[in-house]
């Protein structure tokens, strides 16, 4: 398949935008490179490097952080694109937001080849980044075995990256499928518990491993923040599911609820223990923790070690705590 010689990574997710302009020079492997600098870049300078060659061989250039170029930059390069030759590719990697977006979406008009790389935010656009990695190592993956990989690394989409990595290369590659066991094999040895953990751990009214896993937690770092907000997703999706008739297929209501049909599937599982009103005791308590936690109180691990509990507890008792 021919290169597209203009190519465009737009994006403030760094391990998504790094990795599609090492895909992009690995196709141009036998291309000489030159890199430019956005904030660096002076007017004049662009020019003299694309200038056509005298010898005609292929050439990539690639200019980081598009977003710093001054606007007379800017202005010079949409003014060379006409006489560009054609042994030249051009790829321009813009960090994302406003600043320079004029400059992206001219560019984007002249038919560059885009590549997003926004920041993965949703536990199904994670999981679908999961699966296309491992298919990128010519692996395939499992659901449960997604879901496990996605809770174990967080929001760290360079540590989800490279845990990808390892365990497609790791794993026995006469395995058909990989599964949620090569996954527990793979973090086997840690003692670290994100918080998806406690999250696991208080939905299901387990008070001994919700106290064990934020412990763990706690000892390695993880946020209080972020413990917080783990188990309000899981609570959210609890109350996103409950109101899902029974005969309801997962996979079609999952982009109306804005979850992948696994987490649907999941919460259903989870929500055998929860009762009415359960829910609505959940968010207090983590409302309160979230205020504790930011200031709000004097002992503010208290404050969400004692939420966390309560939760659990209350769905130990089945709402009667």
């Amino acid at each position: 398949m021919a290169l597209t010689p203009l190519l465009l990574i737009h994006g403030s997710e760094v391990a998504l935008s790094d990795r599609a302009l090492s895909e992009a020079l690995a196709a141009r492997k036998d291309f000489e490179r030159t890199n430019l600098d956005g904030d660096e870049l002076e007017v004049g300078r662009y020019s003299e490097v694309i200038a056509p060659s005298l010898f005609s061989e292929n050439r990539v250039i690639i200019l980081r952080d598009l977003q710093d170029v001054p606007a007379e930059v800017g202005q010079e390069i949409l003014e060379s694109f006409d006489s560009i030759d054609s042994n030249t590719h051009l790829i321009f990697i813009h960090r994302g937001g406003v600043k320079g977006k004029g400059l992206v979406d001219k560019i984007k008009k002249l038919k560059a080849e885009y590549i997003s790389c926004e920041p993965l935010k949703k536990q199904s656009e994670k999981a679908e980044f999961v699966r296309e990695e491992f298919l990128r190592h010519g692996r395939k993956i499992s659901s449960a075995a997604i879901e496990a990989l996605v809770s174990a690394t967080g929001s760290d989409t360079r540590e989800l990256a490279a845990a990808c990595s390892q365990i497609a290369f790791d794993t026995n590659a006469g395995k058909a499928i990989i599964d949620e066991n090569d996954i527990a094999n793979y973090y086997q040895g840690r003692v670290e518990a994100t918080g998806f953990d406690v999250a696991d751990a208080v939905i299901a009214g387990d008070v001994k491993g919700t106290l064990i896993s934020l412990r763990n937690a706690l000892d390695t770092g993880t946020d209080p923040v972020m413990i917080i907000a783990a188990v309000a997703n899981s609570v959210r999706a609890l109350a996103k599911v409950s109101d899902l008739p029974r005969n309801a297929k997962s996979f079609e209501v999952a982009g109306k609820l804005g979850l992948a049909p696994w987490q649907i599937d999941k919460a259903r599982r989870q929500l055998t223990k929860w009762r009415p009103g359960m829910i609505t005791f959940a968010i207090a308590e983590l409302s309160r923790a979230d205020v504790g936690v930011k200031g709000g109180e004097a002992a503010p691990i208290y404050a969400l070690e004692r939420a966390m509990v309560s939760i659990a507890k209350n769905v130990a008792s089945g709402g009667s705590v």
